[in-house]
């Protein structure tokens, strides 16, 4: 419980006798009430562009953001991949979202995998993770803090600012843009692997083209 900080000074400083701190509860903000934050797909695109794919990492880069923005991924879900969620064959990738989805591999996905495992995945690495540390041991990300710091180097690179530029702005940017599409909200929140109903309203108003949509008319 929060409590006003003003009548604390208030008896502090004996402008009044009894101090009333406790008796004034603070607001208290309901659950999902704050909107997530979300890049504007064109500034998704951005951060794509960025990224310097003529070195190793910057494949591995690519690679990993390309995945978390058009399926959705979470810092957590993406550095879990391993290549048995990856059927090359039959063109299909299982996330590991908590859900039993397969998704299609889609081919510009497809090339930047390949391209990573080709030319940037270090050869010899002990691990059958997909995105691995460009250091010696090339074990996988140990936690998603990582991926908060490629994201963040590559919207600077971008020019792209901001403080809410963490792991999961781009799975809520995501959202967005599928709820934009015409996607039932409750379809992404079960392909983002959230079984709470109350988390639909949260990628609603995230996106912008829907709601610009259906806002009423501001009186003349």
């Amino acid at each position: 419980m929060q409590y006003s900080l003003f009548p604390a000074f208030s008896a502090l400083e004996r402008r009044i006798p009894v101090d009333l701190s406790e008796t004034v509860i603070a607001p208290v903000q309901p659950r999902l009430e704050r909107p997530r934050r979300a890049l504007a797909w064109e500034d998704v695109q951005r951060l794509l562009k960025a990224v310097d794919r003529s070195t190793p990492m910057g494949l591995r880069d690519y690679a990993l953001l390309l995945m978390m923005s058009n399926y959705g991924l979470g810092a957590g879900e993406a550095i879990r991949l391993q290549f048995d969620d990856i059927d090359w064959e039959a063109g299909t990738v299982r996330p590991k979202t908590g859900t039993a989805f397969t998704l299609p591999l889609l081919p510009a996905v497809a090339k930047a995998v390949a391209h990573y495992l080709r030319d940037g995945r270090p050869s010899g690495t002990p691990t059958r993770h997909l995105f691995v540390q460009m250091k010696v041991p090339f074990g996988p990300f140990a936690a998603s803090s990582a991926i908060r710091h490629i994201i963040a180097k590559h919207a600077r690179a971008a020019g792209i600012s901001g403080t809410f530029l963490g792991s999961h702005v781009l799975p809520h940017s995501h959202a967005a843009r599928q709820i934009d599409l015409g996607t039932p909200p409750r379809v992404v929140s079960e392909l983002l692997g959230h079984r709470d109903p109350e988390s639909l309203s949260a990628y609603v108003r995230i996106a912008t083209e829907t709601l610009r949509e259906v806002a009423l008319p501001v009186p003349a």
